[in-house]
């Protein structure tokens, strides 16, 4: 099957019983399930990799990479190819589509546009891809726009039925608390305002996730910009400028209606990934400076709780006058909700955890590959620069890519080398069925070497969709 082709159709697949979602046979974008998803899709061939330039010692524009994952190509394993932004500064950094599996029944509607935001600069761009090796840019939001609803530095996108596109965004205007989110148009790409009604409690703002079949919105939290664009300080921490809390929003009146504050068991929560089964209602955040996994769930109708799983340890340093963090930063959840991955971006290893029981992980591999403890610095002759970072996996659930960038100052500060050499993307191959990985010595895309000069590889995204974009109704 085609990359390129979002498969639609008549599937068995399994109902709640107070909201059957049903699937006609139209062509809208995306699959039924997850389970149509991982077992219909095809290898992934093509990769976007969005690649900043900003904090480099050559400063130039950032691009959106095309990366050839095809291994009976001849350009397997390269960059391909380049958009480049028009503007300098953007810091681009999570990206989404215009359309995902939520809206698989909607006939008229295509998996066609990627929505690009810049952190730094809050423009927003749409890039066409309906040829997966030429994408095309098409539209530029303006900040001046995104501004007018008093919002800046947006994150995550996602699309969501209704035809529409939410971001979350981390500051106000000026870059302060409160931040919120921003809706457009998923067909003309116009802002319809500010999605939330309500937002309660809530002023900080990073990642989120939605489960409309259980009318819910959980979103987590960063820093206002102000605190994080400069770099890292601890003593943000000790003043409180850190999230350390997630947000349950009602989902259709889109009220803030529950804050879980973790404390010091999750100081800075980051990426939040619920089950892709529709019928679930839990999830994982990762809290990167407490280096803790957070499963929260649905304890009864409208009301969640939280348990910390997973709790790491800080590790000594020679060239660190305090234990250094694992800090995990990116978390991935295979499309069957067996496994989850994430990334400790200090420390240098990706893990992989069984969690069949999703209350009890069971760590069942890592893989070691840079950062300062690594006994794994290079790969074909390359010196790993940072460390395991942005994650995505192939949505059969066999292959885990990541890159090596986080945020431009935090790189600049933590791995220096970054900002002459640009960062990399590596790969490890997975057996599910064995419970285990291997890194991939054959696979290492450079981008020290992109077109322009060095940029830094953050998130990645597969056309077709993937495990950390599309949502099932």
């Amino acid at each position: 099957m085609s990359e390129t082709h979002d498969h639609t159709g008549d599937h068995d697949h399994d109902h709640d019983h107070d909201h059957e979602h049903e699937h006609p046979d139209v062509g809208g974008p995306g699959y039924p399930t997850p389970a149509a998803m991982r077992t219909e899709s095809g290898r992934e061939r093509t990769a976007y990799v969005m690649a900043p330039r900003v904090g480099m010692e050559t400063e130039g524009h950032d691009v959106v990479g095309v990366v050839d994952l095809d291994p009976d190509s001849e350009t397997y394993s390269e960059l391909v190819d380049v958009v480049e932004m028009p503007n300098r500064g953007d810091e681009l950094h999570h990206f989404g589509w215009n359309a995902c599996s939520s809206s698989c029944h909607v006939g008229d509607l295509a998996r066609q546009y990627l929505v690009v935001p810049g952190q730094r600069s809050s423009r927003i761009h749409i890039i066409d891809v309906e040829d997966p090796r030429d994408p095309e840019m098409v539209r530029v939001i303006e900040p001046e726009e995104v501004f007018e609803y008093d919002l800046s530095a947006p994150h995550t996108v996602h699309c969501v039925p209704g035809g529409k596109i939410i971001i979350s965004m981390l500051g106000n205007a000026d870059g302060e608390l409160p931040g919120g989110f921003l809706q457009l148009d998923q067909e003309d790409f116009s802002i319809d305002g500010r999605w939330e009604a309500d937002r309660g409690e809530m002023a900080m703002n990073y990642d989120y996730w939605y489960q409309p079949r259980h009318n819910v919105l959980v979103s987590s939290e960063w820093a206002a910009p102000e605190t994080y664009y400069p770099g890292f300080d601890l003593d943000d921490v000790e003043d409180g400028n850190y999230g350390d809390s997630l947000h349950i929003w009602d989902w259709e009146s889109r009220e803030h209606v529950q804050t879980l504050a973790f404390g010091e068991d999750g100081q800075i929560p980051l990426e939040v990934r619920m089950s892709h089964n529709p019928e679930e209602t839990q999830g994982y955040v990762g809290a990167a400076l407490s280096s803790n996994m957070i499963h929260f769930y649905e304890e009864s109708e409208g009301t969640w709780d939280w348990d910390v799983v997973i709790d790491e340890e800080p590790r000594e340093h020679p060239d660190w006058d305090m234990p250094v963090p694992p800090l995990i930063t990116d978390i991935v959840l295979s499309l069957d909700d067996q496994y989850l991955f994430f990334s400790n971006w200090l420390h240098g290893d990706v893990r992989m955890y069984d969690v069949s029981d999703m209350g009890n992980p069971r760590l069942v591999d890592r893989i070691w590959a840079g950062g300062l403890f690594g006994d794994r610095q290079v790969v074909q002759g390359t010196e790993i620069r940072g460390a395991p970072q942005m994650l995505q996996l192939s949505r059969d659930g066999q292959r885990l890519y990541w890159t090596t960038s986080l945020f431009s100052s935090w790189d600049n500060q933590f791995y220096p080398e970054m900002a002459e050499e640009g960062s990399l993307m590596l790969k490890a191959n997975v057996y599910p069925e064995e419970g285990r990985m291997e890194l991939d010595e054959e696979f290492l895309v450079d981008f020290g070497e992109a077109p322009g000069g060095p940029a830094r590889a953050h998130e990645i995204r597969w056309p077709g969709g993937d495990c950390t974009s599309d949502v099932w109704q």
